[in-house]
């Protein structure tokens, strides 16, 4: 057929909202390009940890109400920026109750045992060494928040009490292969 099919509305994906935070251009494009080939990411990408800042609600001109109004659910930041490092970001987002459940992991092409344990120590998920592979990525998507289940094929709901049968007549014995329920 040839021509791709409209993209879903942000409201029915369950991507994850990630903020990636890269003072090189390049890199932040390809952590861009890693993460929405994945499929289940949406990017903003910023060129500072001041503009991160600015995208998380928390620079002086903006108070609380609006924190993370981008609903961001992680942060991806190179350790090594100029003004604001990576670490610094990382200190500022776990210190601020309405954020520091957002996971940060940081990003380094240098590999300094001393620099990741202090990370790690301070609350980051993880710290990858650069360049970042498509393994990093898969792993990065289990230290996001766990997603409320909607309503999907084969998941469990609570039925309302008012639409449930009075008569035990309709209730169902669950089917297992080789068991017998009395």
């Amino acid at each position: 057929m040839g021509a791709e099919a409209d993209p879903l509305p942000p409201s029915c994906t369950e991507d994850v909202h990630v903020l990636v935070v890269d003072d090189c251009p390049i890199d932040r494009k390809i952590v861009e390009k890693l993460l929405l080939k994945n499929g289940t990411f949406k990017v903003t990408a910023v060129d500072s940890g001041i503009k991160a800042l600015e995208v998380l609600g928390l620079n002086e001109k903006v108070e609380s109400p609006s924190v993370n109004e981008f609903k961001i659910d992680m942060i991806l930041t190179d350790y090594c920026m100029p003004q604001m490092n990576g670490y610094d970001l990382l200190k500022v987002v776990k210190d601020d109750n309405c954020l520091k459940s957002i996971p940060v992991v940081l990003m380094s092409s240098e590999n300094d045992p001393q620099r990741i344990s202090r990370c790690l120590d301070t609350g980051a998920e993880d710290f990858i060494l650069k360049p970042l592979h498509p393994g990093d990525i898969q792993r990065m998507r289990s230290y996001t928040r766990p997603f409320t289940p909607t309503s999907k094929t084969g998941t469990k709901r609570k039925v309302p009490l008012d639409i449930m049968p009075e008569s035990n007549e309709s209730e169902r014995h669950p089917r297992l292969a080789g068991v017998t329920v009395a």
